[in-house]
């Protein structure tokens, strides 16, 4: 069983596919671990990659491609993976498609987490990080015990800048922009299937069990 995710960035989809991973007992196939473990342990594809990071560039997408299909032709995915942070564009998904067909391979589900752009903006500047341990919050669902104080830890909880409101719209824009097509792309292949993703997490994940039975 071969799924990707889609959603956008706080529709939590990376929530969803440990889920799944967990379920069905197939990897969680996220680009950005695959990408540090590749640098972390020197593989020839990792230092290809890293030359482009440390210049502040992306990664090429047939590079990244060449990551993930490194990555997923491991044993522990003989049964299938769920993808995570990838394909993010157009040319990402028909080189995966190309690849995946040449391999007599296919995925079977691209599975999108859709949350309305108001809710993505309120979910995420609700966010609250600890400025020492790293431990987080929110303040509508998961607050500290001491507003602005960390439970563990007691140091400050601050707003990260990648939570803030005009960060996120922005993220929102180059998501609609660059990945809003895939959904488009998936649809016309017939494996496309979408789920409410303003709803309570586990029923988030009942809604996508039922698709996969």
């Amino acid at each position: 069983m071969k799924i990707i995710m889609l959603g956008a960035p706080g529709a939590g989809k990376g929530t969803q596919a440990k889920l799944i991973a967990e379920k069905y007992q197939v990897p969680h196939v996220s680009t950005g671990d695959i990408f540090r473990a590749n640098i972390k342990n020197g593989t020839e594809l990792g230092m290809e990659a890293k030359k482009y990071m440390d210049q502040g560039q992306l990664v090429p997408d047939e590079l990244t491609v060449r990551i993930l299909l490194d990555r997923v032709a491991q044993e522990d995915c003989k049964n299938g993976y769920v993808l995570d942070g990838f394909p993010r564009t157009i040319p990402q998904a028909q080189v995966l498609d190309e690849a995946l067909t040449k391999q007599g391979e296919e995925i079977d589900y691209a599975i999108n987490v859709d949350v309305p752009d108001e809710n993505i903006v309120r979910r995420m500047s609700g966010r609250r990080a600890c400025v020492k341990c790293g431990a987080t919050y929110h303040i509508e669902h998961i607050p500290p015990k001491v507003e602005g104080v960390c439970d563990t830890c007691e140091s400050e909880l601050i707003l990260r800048d990648d939570d803030k409101p005009e960060t996120v719209q922005n993220r929102l824009k180059v998501y609609h922009d660059q990945t809003q097509p895939l959904i488009d792309f998936y649809t016309k292949k017939g494996v496309l299937k979408t789920v409410d993703g303003t709803v309570d997490m586990q029923d988030v994940f009942k809604a996508i069990t039922d698709i996969l039975g």
